[in-house]
């Protein structure tokens, strides 16, 4: 092992030891200690590993910081690994010098507004763990090309950028887990413009990652802000597939168009090139749209608690094979009379799947949170210009004004729900509102209760058997 002391730096927090660090990671062994203290530099640290080889970091069990007064990543891995993850894709060499560098144990702090902490580029099998990283610009930035990425531990907090920022990757196989990631400006972990495949969210406290967090340091700039999310999938260039958001607690602050978890796809060649995940197990709360899924196809949502909603629990638009199964959706009960009104809505999506989920609106039907805008809704669940969409088996429950909407849709089942309005004054107008002329829907063996106006509209395009309503 060889210690960056052995080759100058001093570790005082004064000292710039930048010089003395790249000496040690060119000329020392390969395993780099920091001992316990405070590292000053200026420029990146490059660990470039098809010149250096094999190489790991460790800070003595996080007592060592960098502290990065410079513009760029404090540490920057690079690499040449141009291929897949398929054993035959790789040369000899890459294993032999590059496979698996490792940070461990370490702090970076950035004091320069442009810092980063690392950037990864052509890397295989990178691996952080215990790994603490905050007040810079983007705590862990990935581009170019990168395989078999393992963040594990860590924590990112505190950041004017992103927590986790994949930006015009090519990247397979990537495991984020048991990991803090919170109070960063523009996203928890966020993709843009990358071919990404295998990324498992697992584990994870993902919070407060938005721009409202930040208005002391940057004063005035909410209005303008870029949507941000906990974590935020972009491929309207690219493609994001085969993922797993699971068994994370994902909270926030409400901001301007904002969302906990927010997927934009791109619907133009008709695969809507973002799909095949599961967000499922986690605790999803407090944000303007919990999730949001735009141009997705095959999303299953389930086995989560979802709750305030500021504007949607659920919003999904031209999106196809979506299923929502067992989830809770509604509120943090300790909020008593400060509630959120809530909602799922469907919009232009077809072939999709509502099973066993119960949802319940806020007591009041409205919002009552000082500050909040008013959200425009008719209905506890809505589904708009859809096709071939089955609600079955779900509760929907103290709906303000409507229970259901179903408008100009198609081939729509409604079967074995119970739609009822329970408060004591009850708001609950029409259970189940039906618009427009469209062919093939049914509304079977329900059960409707409460409505003050109608349980349900009667609707030539629909076929009514063997409801109950009171």
């Amino acid at each position: 092992m060889s210690s960056v002391h052995d080759f100058g730096a001093v570790g005082d927090g004064v000292t710039d030891d930048t010089e003395a660090i790249q000496h040690a990671i060119d000329d020392g062994n390969g395993q780099l200690e920091f001992p316990r203290g405070d590292y000053r530099i200026s420029s990146p640290l490059l660990i470039d590993l098809q010149k250096r080889s094999r190489t790991s970091i460790t800070g003595a069990g996080g007592t060592a910081k960098i502290v990065m007064h410079g513009a760029g990543p404090a540490i920057f891995l690079k690499a040449t690994h141009a291929k897949t993850a398929e054993p035959l894709g790789f040369r000899p060499e890459e294993w032999q010098h590059e496979r698996m560098p490792t940070i461990d144990g370490i702090e970076i702090e950035g004091r320069h507004p442009e810092a980063d902490g690392i950037h990864i580029v052509g890397v295989m099998q990178p691996t952080l763990t215990r790994v603490l990283i905050r007040q810079v610009r983007t705590a862990v930035y990935v581009t170019d090309r990168a395989r078999n990425i393992v963040i594990n531990g860590c924590h990112f907090y505190h950041n004017t950028g992103v927590g986790v920022h994949l930006d015009k990757v090519n990247l397979h196989q990537t495991i984020i887990a048991d990991s803090h990631i919170s109070y960063c400006r523009r996203g928890g972990i966020r993709i843009e413009d990358s071919e990404i495949r295998n990324l498992q969210i697992t584990g994870n406290d993902i919070e407060y990652n938005n721009y409202r967090v930040f208005q002391k340091e940057f004063p005035g700039t909410e209005a303008e802000a870029e949507p941000t999310a906990e974590i935020y999938v972009d491929v309207v260039n690219g493609t994001v597939r085969e993922g797993t958001i699971s068994s994370n607690t994902i909270q926030a602050k409400y901001s301007s168009g904002g969302s906990n978890i927010r997927f934009i796809g791109n619907g133009e060649e008709g695969n809507h090139r973002a799909g095949m995940w599961t967000i499922t197990g986690n605790l999803i709360g407090s944000q303007k749209n919990n999730i949001h899924l735009t141009s997705v196809r095959g999303v299953t949502i389930s086995g989560n608690y979802i709750y305030s909603g500021h504007h949607r629990n659920l919003l999904v638009e031209k999106s196809r094979n979506i299923v929502v199964g067992p989830n809770t959706f509604g509120h943090n009960p300790d909020y008593k009379d400060k509630e959120l009104a809530t909602g799922i809505r469907f919009e232009d999506s077809e072939n999709c799947v509502l099973n066993g989920l119960l949802i319940q609106d806020a007591q009041a039907g409205k919002h009552t949170v000082e500050g909040v805008v008013p959200i425009d809704r008719e209905a506890l669940v809505e589904l708009v210009r859809c096709r071939r969409v089955n609600v079955t088996g779900c509760q929907i429950l103290d709906g303000t004004p409507t229970g259901l909407l179903v408008e100009n849709c198609s081939d729509t089942l409604v079967s074995s729900c119970s739609i009822i309005d329970q408060r004591p004054v009850p708001l609950m107008q029409t259970g189940v509102a039906w618009r427009g002329d469209q062919p093939g829907n049914m509304f079977v063996q329900n059960r409707v209760s409460g409505a003050s106006t109608a349980a349900t509209n009667t609707h030539k395009s629909v076929h009514l058997n063997g409801n109950v309503t009171t």
